[in-house]
């Protein structure tokens, strides 16, 4: 029979199932191809593969035979991902280099020196591949930044309308713009491109200078270089010159399409075009609801300024209906008139430009936050995708689209794919780890994107916590929790409210903990995962509830539910509120209401409609259940809910006091068990 050779991370994935683990074989760190030294496994069982070590890897020094792979307890992971690891016979094969193309975005995991080599060697960077880094401002005026960025920008942005290109997103090549030196040979492996645009931007008067070299990063050879002195009003046609040029360069294929798209100017008033430079820099600083609240009211004034100018200027029409759309989306205003003011922007865009991928990128960001309406959202990202084929936005929204319909390996496939273009975006990489890899128990997945992510942003105060959240979530292990976050606050007080989640602290079962919760939750509320506003005075009767105190419980839920139904008051079929009134209704003993208001949320946003938001929606009504005595219906409710990818984790169940009134139901205890590690 023919060998089975296993990489190091598929050896890791079988072992998580313990009736694979007696059956793999450790043959430790080998040489393969191109002198490449690899971390290999071999597996064999019942007529399945072959006992005896290869003889190649018996000859090749370095070669080491141990007995046999530790033993790894672990979460269930979907059979077919193993199944398909599997489906190898007939003469040795390594299976190593498919597993490693697929996680192409992960070679800055933290791991020893000689395997990142190995990684970044097996990583196939394509050949037509370009990062354009930062622009230097050499004006005298600093302000002049906002239009340097905006210069190169525009080349970036060009560059990826060509589908014969790989253009790395500008997210992860602004990360290079204070670098006091660059290294473009490790600044182009980190990104996967093989080429890199340098320039720089001298504006003075009603004239601009401005230069770019095109670099090969892997010999350090300058392959072109231009200067460009012209009037100011003229910079969107050399943006357009140079885009054209380095495709040539590369020698990409353009089509008539293409070339149109490239030479088209964004705009002709250079004020408007600062204006939406300042707007997207608040725009990309805005990466969680508080920062939206910060920075998006200002960022839609300076759109509304630009578009003022120009009202042709599509790309700012654009970039104003995500921001209308994001306000809307995330609560800071959730009225029908915050829609339509999204709606106004990608209409405008959409009668100026109607086959511009931009404004079909827009339109579907729309109806996906604005309704929810999947179907048509996706008809619009494959619009957009026919013209921006390097857009990492279009898989970005594809893969929350499959996400959200309950297309779990669809989405991983697609933010992968969005990854490979923005590999520094830590968005995209917290939405991997957090919100993909997590609700399906792959824990391990989980934590190699976080150890990428702080290999990017070392100091990410929630990268850090997401990452010690996991062993709890895992393991019932709280400790971790609690010694990073001592850390962070103790590195920065301020963060406190940013990474000290109520529902993880209130594990750690402690009057303390409890007191911290309090003290570090925002007064005017946080908006939770499902998109509605929590009150602090709804934590406040949770930690009253928890610690008997049931007139201080009452006092406070009382003051939530009043929050509330001034929320449901303007929007009354706004699901993510009717259960969360539920929840506090049933801490307030009015059971038929919270039953009542818990199942008509689930009726308005069910999982079948939502896979994310709906199932949250669901463990509320869980929690309903939990505390109005409902215990048939409450572990019907778990059963169900465990079925699909959610966020009822073994240590969630075992260790929150949500779940107190059922601990010693044996019902509740297997299903806790069934959740255990290795289990």
């Amino acid at each position: 029979a023919g060998h089975i050779l296993l990489s190091r991370h598929v050896a890791d994935d079988l072992s998580e199932y313990r009736h694979w683990q007696p059956y793999l074989h450790d043959l430790g760190e080998c040489e393969v191809k191109h002198g490449l030294r690899v971390h290999v496994f071999y597996l064999y069982k019942d007529g399945l593969g072959n006992p005896e070590v290869p003889e190649k890897l018996k000859q090749r020094k370095g070669s080491k035979h141990a007995p046999a792979l530790r033993q790894i307890s672990a979460p269930r992971w979907p059979k077919r991902v193993l199944i398909a690891a599997l489906i190898v016979a007939g003469s040795s094969v390594v299976i190593g280099p498919l597993v490693f193309f697929h996680r192409a975005p992960t070679p800055m995991a933290r791991a020893p020196a000689h395997e990142a080599a190995a990684m970044t060697a097996l990583a196939a960077i394509p050949e037509k591949s370009i990062a354009v880094l930062p622009f230097l401002n050499l004006s005298n005026e600093k302000e002049n930044a906002y239009f340097a960025d905006g210069v190169q920008d525009e080349i970036l942005t060009n560059l990826a309308k060509v589908a014969d290109l790989k253009v790395i997103s500008r997210t992860s090549v602004m990360q290079y713009r204070d670098a006091a030196t660059r290294n473009l040979r490790e600044i182009a492996q980190q990104l996967g491109a093989a080429h890199v645009l340098e320039g720089s931007v001298q504006r003075a008067a009603n004239r601009v200078r401005v230069t770019a070299q095109l670099i090969d990063a892997r010999t350090d050879t300058h392959l072109w270089a231009e200067h460009y002195d012209r009037d100011l009003a003229d910079v969107f046609a050399i943006q357009s010159e140079i885009a054209k040029t380095i495709a040539d360069q590369l020698q990409a294929k353009i089509s008539p399409g293409e070339k149109v798209a490239i030479e088209k100017v964004p705009t002709t008033d250079v004020a408007a075009f600062e204006l939406y430079e300042r707007a997207k820099a608040l725009w990309a600083e805005a990466t969680d609801p508080l920062r939206v609240k910060e920075k998006l009211p200002e960022a839609a004034q300076l759109l509304d300024e630009a578009v003022g100018r120009d009202p042709d200027f599509l790309l700012a029409w654009c970039l104003l209906s995500g921001v209308q759309g994001t306000l809307y989306q995330t609560g800071f205003d959730h009225t029908p008139g915050r829609l339509d003011l999204a709606n106004a922007a990608v209409q405008t865009a959409l009668h100026l430009q109607p086959d511009a991928g931009e404004a079909h990128l827009a339109l579907a960001i729309y109806y996906y936050y604005g309704f929810r309406d999947y179907r048509r959202a996706r008809s619009e990202l494959a619009i957009a995708g026919r013209t921006l084929p390097n857009n990492a936005e279009v898989f970005l929204y594809t893969g929350f689209i499959n996400r959200r319909e309950g297309h779990w390996e669809e989405a991983t496939r697609n933010l992968e794919r969005a990854l490979e273009l923005d590999p520094r975006n830590l968005f995209i990489l917290q939405q991997l780890a957090k919100y993909t890899y997590q609700p399906q128990r792959r824990y391990r997945h989980a934590i190699r994107i976080y150890d990428r992510t702080l290999t990017i942003a070392p100091g990410d105060p929630l990268t850090r916590v997401y990452r010690a959240e996991i062993a709890l979530d895992w393991k019932a292990d709280i400790k971790p929790y609690q010694t990073t976050l001592a850390t962070l606050i103790a590195e920065n007080p301020s963060t406190a409210s940013d990474i000290d989640h109520p529902d993880y602290a209130l594990c750690e079962r402690t009057a303390a903990a409890a007191a911290r919760v309090l003290r570090n939750y925002p007064h005017d509320g946080l908006l939770t995962d499902y998109g509605v506003n929590c009150p602090h005075a709804y934590w406040e009767g949770v930690v009253a509830r928890s610690q008997g105190d049931l007139a201080k419980a009452n006092a406070a839920f009382s003051a939530a539910r009043s929050e509330l139904e001034k929320t449901l008051e303007m929007q009354p079929d706004f699901a993510p509120a009717l259960s969360l009134l539920g929840v506090i209704d049933a801490g307030l003993g009015r059971k038929e209401e919270a039953l009542r208001e818990g199942q008509r949320a689930c009726e308005l946003l069910p999982i079948s409609k939502d896979a994310i938001s709906g199932v949250a929606l669901a463990v509320n009504l869980a929690q309903i259940y939990a505390w109005t005595g409902e215990k048939d219906r409450v572990i019907e409710q778990i059963s169900a809910v465990e079925r699909v990818p959610n966020q009822l984790s073994y240590g969630f169940l075992k260790l929150h006091p949500y779940w107190d009134p059922l601990r010693g139901d044996p019902r509740f205890e297997k299903i806790v068990a069934s959740l255990a590690p290795g289990s």
